[in-house]
């Protein structure tokens, strides 16, 4: 464990990739600040994430996918931003919605990190906004500007990396039937529905926090892998939060924050997958810097960095629990033959009434 915690692994990501993502990301930000609406362009931000979904090695194919990622978050920030309303309908509606994304990212074959974090992040954050449905057009607009800019710059790159290439994707194949796809798809949009149901129980004001963090822990592979990530997001939380305390007490201008934003996506791309505890840091203290308004980054940084570390830990203990239950071998034998009885009753019963 501890090995593992400081071991950097090897990857053939290409090194411009993070400086394309710190680009898209910071991009939207720095034209928000220039132009008084910094609050906008963080939201632009965001859902030019969006650009992490380019993997192909086909320049069509990864335009495909960045297109119909780009239309994924779209309709991730308009479910968010329609359904806040009630606390409970709207825990309700994203565990819908994570069950959904995560049954059909499997069908379409994307299942390669970042998977369906994105999407289930965007929309716990927008479903955790006010709620005001005369803005919601405008803001679904600025998640649409976002993923623009990220489909514009990656069409560029690509055709700039990808003239030499042929291309020829590696074919990842997942051993999973649809009962166990189904039964996953239902663990996952549960915890992370139920932990947005813990948050607004506990009254805290900013909820997505905690089903973030459920959704980023039980992104692992394996129980124990579920379990290391929840160990390595905590203190990796921990420390990226100490160190964005530090930083929030210099009291750093609006522009030396937005231009962070880039810098630290440049380092979180370049260290996630080479290694998690590390990257967890910066990714604390870039989310921090993406998510928090000016006035919470300025006022009263020891109250916000106290409330932030609560949140995440309570969403990274929800995660963990839901990644048992979700590489449950038992569970899952159960769950399945359950299904599988109840499908042949059906069909037995609809045969007789014929």
């Amino acid at each position: 464990m501890l090995k593992e915690l400081f071991e950097f692994r090897k990857t053939d990501r290409k090194w411009h990739l993070p400086v394309l993502a710190g680009v898209c990301v910071g991009l939207p930000v720095l034209v928000g600040y220039y132009t008084d609406h910094l609050q906008d362009g963080k939201i632009a931000s965001m859902a030019a994430l969006v650009i992490l979904y380019i993997q192909s090695q086909s320049i069509a194919r990864r335009m495909i996918v960045l297109m119909a990622s780009s239309f994924g978050i779209m309709v991730s920030f308009a479910v968010g931003v329609l359904f806040g309303f009630h606390p409970v309908v709207a825990s309700v509606v994203l565990g819908l919605y994570a069950f959904a994304v995560h049954l059909v990212l499997y069908y379409v074959k994307m299942v390669r990190p970042p998977g369906n974090f994105f999407f289930i992040m965007i929309a716990s954050v927008a479903i955790s906004m006010p709620f005001n449905l005369e803005t919601a057009p405008y803001q679904i607009g600025l998640a649409g500007i976002g993923t623009m800019i990220s489909c514009i710059l990656g069409l560029v790159y690509s055709l700039v990396t990808l003239r030499k290439v042929r291309g020829q994707d590696e074919v990842i194949k997942v051993s999973k039937n649809q009962y166990v796809n189904f039964i996953e798809s239902v663990t996952f949009g549960s915890f992370v529905g139920f932990s947005l149901l813990i948050a607004y129980m506990l009254e805290l004001e900013k909820a997505y926090w905690v089903p973030t963090s459920c959704a980023a822990v039980m992104q692992g592979v394996s129980a124990t892998h579920v379990w290391q990530r929840s160990a390595q997001r905590i203190l990796g939380t921990f420390l990226g939060l100490v160190l964005t305390w530090f930083i929030l007490l210099l009291q750093p201008s609006l522009l030396a924050i937005s231009i962070s934003i880039i810098v630290l996506q440049i380092i979180v791309e370049f260290l996630v997958v080479r290694n998690y505890a590390i990257a967890v840091v910066f990714i604390t203290i870039l989310t921090i810097f993406l998510a928090e308004t000016g006035t919470a980054l300025t006022v009263d940084p020891t109250a916000m960095i106290q409330t932030r570390f609560f949140d995440i830990l309570i969403g990274s203990m929800v995660g963990a629990v839901g990644g048992w239950v979700l590489y449950n071998e038992k569970l899952h034998f159960l769950a399945t033959r359950q299904i599988r009885a109840t499908r042949f009753s059906m069909a037995r019963r609809k045969k007789e009434m014929e």
